[in-house]
């Protein structure tokens, strides 16, 4: 072959060489555009679904107003600490002060005693325990002593404020007779003085929510609880503590520094009633902004997540006057530790009913 022949071929493999390229390349564009084409619909798609939970997640989120859960004009207020005798005054101060600042003084870091979880007696009792529907002491002195079915026997206001820091706060009370017992105590039945005896103040302790036909769901509180609760109590349930770090402005609801599970708010019906006349923050029982189902289904939320507990052993020595929503067994009406958990409720009150209406 002559110099000619090889020019030829170099020329021929050279031009094959660029052909294959350039298929090669169109190719591979082809390639990058279907990939794009169907990676587009697919990111499309994910940005309209994430665009529909997010606008859920804002409607759900946004404060609606439900009808006033009581429009009377006469619900108890407290009597006024100011009109007290002048030798009780400092001991009702400083009494309320325990109830509004309780960790201040008797919680991790407090400057008397290390008693309680970190939580204030107001974190459950708000307002000092004044607040219509907020959880109040308005009929603690005139319907105590009284029996209660939980302990089977007569119990004083001393034996209700040590339950609350045994199970609410988690802790161990202050000894009765103590400074700091007796100013509680004689807070909590001042700002009472002015019911009755025997009688129960309107608006006080906690709203009874309606009974619903199915059970609470967990699944759709937790939902509710990241729209509506989170930027307060954390995702994680932790709360959220003052600066100073010694107390919570905003109590945890699950965890080790939460509410025991021998604690009342630990009955669904207590927690639902009691988020359906006070939260989110910005409601009130005079404009509530949660449906008693979403009051129901965040409480189940809420009350399934883990928390310390408790010896209950002594509890309900009569389990027959346990609460239809009392949680644990054995029980006396047939039902199990779910429904009497989550409910529904209806059948175990009229199962409880009928056995009292048999004894009697």
């Amino acid at each position: 072959m002559d110099e000619n022949s090889d020019r030829d071929i170099g020329k021929l493999i050279k031009q094959v060489n660029a052909l294959l390229w350039g298929v090669g390349g169109i190719l591979a564009v082809v390639v990058v555009m279907v990939l794009l084409i169907f990676v587009g619909d697919d990111m499309a798609r994910e940005d309209a679904d994430a665009g529909e939970l997010n606008r859920a997640l804002i409607d759900s989120a946004a404060p609606v107003n439900h009808p006033p859960l009581d429009e009377s004009t006469d619900l108890w207020t407290a009597a006024d600490l100011s009109q007290a005798p002048a030798s009780a005054q400092a001991q009702l101060e400083y009494g309320k002060e325990l109830i509004v600042n309780t960790s201040k003084y008797l919680g991790p870091k407090g400057s008397i005693a290390h008693l309680t979880n970190g939580m204030n007696c107001q974190n459950c009792h708000l307002n000092a325990g004044t607040q219509p529907y907020g959880n109040n002491y308005g009929s603690v002195a005139s319907t105590y002593p009284k029996y209660r079915g939980r302990s089977g026997a007569i119990e004083d206001v001393y034996k209700r404020v040590a339950d609350c820091f045994e199970r609410s706060l988690n802790g161990t009370a202050p000894k009765v007779g103590s400074k700091e017992m007796e100013a509680i105590v004689a807070y909590i039945n001042y700002v009472g003085s002015n019911v009755k005896q025997g009688e129960k103040a309107k608006g006080s302790g906690i709203y009874e929510v309606a009974l619903m036909d199915r059970a609470a769901d967990p699944t759709k509180g937790k939902s509710l609880y990241i729209a509506k609760c989170v930027s307060c109590h954390q995702a994680d349930g932790s709360g959220m503590m003052n600066g100073d770090k010694i107390a919570y402005q905003y109590p945890p609801l699950w965890g080790d520094h939460s509410y025991n599970h021998g604690a009342g708010l630990y009955r669904l019906s207590r927690f639902a009633g009691y988020i359906k006349a006070n939260m989110p923050l910005g409601a009130s029982y005079k404009a509530p902004q949660l449906s008693d189902e979403e009051a129901w289904d965040i409480a189940a939320y809420v009350n399934s997540m883990p928390r310390p507990s408790k010896d209950l052993s002594k509890d309900w020595p009569k389990i027959e006057e346990k609460n239809f929503d009392h949680p644990f067994g054995p029980f006396a009406d047939g039902f199990g530790e779910e429904q009497h958990k989550y409910g529904p409720f209806k059948p175990i009150k009229a199962a409880q009913k009928k056995a009292n209406n048999e004894k009697k």
